[in-house]
């Protein structure tokens, strides 16, 4: 989907789709861009303690200007932080803080696996949940928000991804789409993301629950940042409120 020629064949068959590509592609960076400004307006408030939750292949440690005295931790699986570490490793590429991986499932206590790298719950701390809630349960992702708050000093700071809703008859229209697309480039079937996420109508509104928690949030539509940053790439008839994430930054105040 980043490969322009790739999408601009797309578009000859199927121009809803190769919109779709455009916009998929805009919305990661502008995802990127909000976060990345999350992490520097903590720094700049002076925490220096940073935790990125499922943090997959996400770069902010070797890559952003952190201060001095920065510890990031990286919690996700352990042949996720490996596969990575290895291969910025041969790049040779280094992190810009003091980087501390923590090899857990967050399934299990990675409280306590976070404590054991040397992560200190009495300083403040800037937690990142980005890609993350989509594939939680409603109660998975309450009780994460849970033992987040129990590890945050005041003053510590939240920013996450919220999990957009769509229909199942328009994710089920576009898993055909998809599909044919796939067929028509002889593209290699891997797996149906869609089938990890978790469309729970019990989940709680993040923002909301935080602000009921000891959290003071704040909410930005990702359509309206799209818009803002001149990302926005689909046609108004796919324009759907409550498909699209919310990104959500807090303060803890007690």
């Amino acid at each position: 989907m980043l490969d322009a020629d790739f999408v601009e064949k797309v578009a000859e068959v199927d121009t809803e789709a190769a919109a779709i590509f455009e916009h998929m592609n805009g919305y990661q960076a502008v995802r990127t861009h909000f976060f990345d400004a999350f992490f520097t307006a903590a720094s700049a408030a002076g925490i220096r303690q940073i935790v990125i939750l499922a943090s997959g292949l996400d770069s902010r440690a070797y890559r952003l200007a952190w201060p001095s005295g920065t510890t990031v931790y990286e919690i996700d699986q352990p042949k996720v932080l490996e596969y990575k570490a290895a291969t910025l490793a041969e790049h040779g590429v280094e992190p810009a803080a003091t980087r501390r991986e923590v090899p857990m499932d967050l399934r299990y206590d990675w409280p306590a696996a976070l404590r054991a790298a040397g992560f200190d719950p009495a300083q403040p701390t800037a937690w990142l949940a980005e890609g993350l809630l989509m594939y939680l349960p409603a109660d998975a992702q309450d009780r994460l928000f849970e033992q987040i708050t129990e590890l945050s000093a005041t003053g510590s700071r939240i920013a996450a991804e919220t999990a957009g809703v769509q229909a199942e008859d328009r994710r089920q229209e576009m898993r055909e789409r998809f599909e044919r697309i796939a067929e028509k480039f002889e593209m290699t079937a891997t797996l149906d993301i869609q089938q990890l996420i978790y469309e729970d109508p019990e989940r709680a509104d993040v923002a909301e629950w935080l602000d009921a928690h000891g959290w003071t949030a704040t909410a930005v539509n990702s359509q309206q940042e799209m818009r803002r940053l001149d990302r926005w790439a689909l046609p108004a008839e796919l324009t759907d409120d409550s498909a699209f994430s919310t990104f959500v930054t807090a303060e803890k105040v007690s």
